[in-house]
């Protein structure tokens, strides 16, 4: 049956690099993915402390996702030489703006990690197609405050629905997974952060950038089907196939394969 589908990762919370007392904490939040920071929650002058801290910390029975400094600055090399340690599971890129800094990443970590490109510039944004294309990119992500500052724009509102649009058009013809939204930054506002996440999956977005532990539940509830949804989805590809792929009617719907193709997106973000 064509029921086996991947699950994709509906939170992603950030850590910084140089507070290893917390990533045993970030790992048992209930976030589907941790992504240790070396980026922006660490300070040029502590980068290679931070460095050095995740070394001595990672292991393959801690998986975490890492975000590296970006590509022409000091500690891209190195961060991506960090990459190819067991225990990083993919590498966050920030500041893509082009497929020749992905490609320059993976020359650097290897072929085998999933890359997350975040999309953060005017000029990342005009060339998402290119950057979502490029060698191991498994996601792109919406770096929506510094897309913002980029832009000169107000608000990382309904003002980026144009923009949110964009990521999934281009994820879903480049033949990648559905991108990951932007953060809330207001970690004690439980109504926006649940507004936010509704309308990214209304987007079409997978998943949501977490920046607090508290935001993790809220975020996966938010993109996770209800048991309803999971027995509609479970039902429908049943059927499909049964008829051997042909158009077929599940409780007076006629499923042909754009109803198959939902279905399917549903039971990716279910939890097992």
């Amino acid at each position: 049956m064509s029921q086996s589908v991947e699950r994709l990762h509906r939170s992603f919370l950030f850590v910084p690099g140089t507070r290893v007392e917390r990533f045993d904490k970030a790992l048992s939040s209930g976030a589907d993915a941790v992504i240790v920071d070396l980026e922006d929650a660490v300070a040029p002058e502590d980068k290679d402390r931070a460095r050095e801290a995740v070394a001595a910390w990672v292991s393959p029975e801690r998986p975490v996702l890492i975000r590296i400094n970006a590509v022409g600055t000091q500690w891209f090399e190195q961060d991506a030489a960090l990459c190819r340690l067991r225990g990083i599971a993919g590498v966050v890129l920030p500041k893509a703006e082009r497929g020749a800094d992905v490609s320059r990443l993976v020359s650097l970590a290897g072929d085998a990690l999933p890359v997350y490109p975040l999309i953060e510039s005017a000029q990342g944004m005009w060339n998402a197609m290119e950057v979502a294309k490029a060698p191991s990119v498994r996601q792109l992500m919406f770096g929506t405050l510094d897309f913002c500052a980029d832009m000169g724009m107000a608000s990382d509102g309904d003002e980026l629905n144009t923009f949110r649009a964009e990521l999934v058009m281009i994820s879903r013809v480049a033949g990648i997974a559905a991108p990951v939204d932007g953060v809330t930054a207001a970690v004690d506002d439980a109504n926006l952060l649940e507004a936010d996440t509704l309308r990214a999956k209304r987007w079409g977005f997978a998943g949501k950038l977490c920046i607090h532990p508290r935001q993790v539940s809220t975020v996966n509830a938010g993109f996770s089907p209800s048991e309803a949804d999971v027995a509609w989805a479970l039902k429908v590809l049943d059927a499909f196939d049964r008829a051997n792929g042909a158009a077929v009617a599940v409780d007076g719907e006629m499923v042909d394969l754009p109803v198959v193709l939902r279905a399917r997106r549903c039971l990716a973000t279910r939890i097992k």
